[in-house]
């Protein structure tokens, strides 16, 4: 499986000649969704939630699909009838091919007097681990995590300790739009060998555009 990094918090996920498209918005490329055979949204925060990008790839292709959360589904469901599928914690569904996980149902805490909205992670054909915006451990083995790198939510210790408790073979920085190139190197020195440890993971960014076989 082909996994490309995108803008921020999207990934695109290739194989066979499917692709499958998470988290394709507003701070991803205009055209992160186009392609899709289906979507995956984990939330509704216009960082990871772009209506114009979505209604694009439905548009574009009678046949693409969008599994997504409450939240987002009722903006969508009326559009695309049939199309768009509502999803919570323990389902799991096939999409274009993909054999999809749901885990988690709450976004992480940014402050107690924000509202905190649901979230949910996908786990992809049992390899490929999107939380979104949560410190989400699923309840089994993970290979390939992507890593929410930086958020108003968190802390350089708990990245490091999700990193840790989860175990994966090797992590892959998403949610990193926010931060400037002398951040994203900070991160990498305290997320690689100089840094406290990573326990079993291996850690790398992937630059926008760039792609590797997990």
């Amino acid at each position: 499986m082909e996994l490309t990094k995108k803008g921020h918090a999207c990934i695109r996920l290739t194989t066979g000649g499917r692709t499958l498209v998470i988290d394709p918005g507003a701070f991803s490329e205009p055209d992160a969704a186009a392609g899709a055979d289906a979507l995956l949204v984990t939330h509704e925060h216009p960082d990871h939630y772009d209506e114009g990008r979505l209604r694009a790839a439905l548009e574009a292709d009678p046949a693409v699909g969008l599994w997504t959360l409450a939240s987002v589904a009722e903006r969508l469901s009326a559009a695309f009838p049939g199309r768009v599928h509502t999803v919570g914690d323990g389902d799991t569904f096939r999409a274009a091919g993909f054999e999809v996980e749901v885990h988690g149902q709450l976004h992480a805490v940014i402050h107690p007097d924000l509202p905190r909205v649901t979230n949910v992670g996908f786990l992809v054909d049992g390899e490929v681990f999107h939380p979104g915006d949560a410190l989400t451990v699923p309840e089994r083995p993970v290979r390939t995590l992507m890593l929410p790198l930086h958020a108003p939510w968190s802390k350089f210790s708990e990245v490091l300790d999700y990193v840790r408790e989860v175990g994966a073979a090797r992590a892959y920085a998403v949610h990193d739009g926010l931060l400037s190139d002398a951040g994203l190197t900070v991160y990498g020195r305290n997320l690689g060998p100089q840094g406290p440890g990573t326990g079993p993971t291996e850690y790398a960014r992937l630059a926008p555009g760039e792609s590797v076989t997990v």
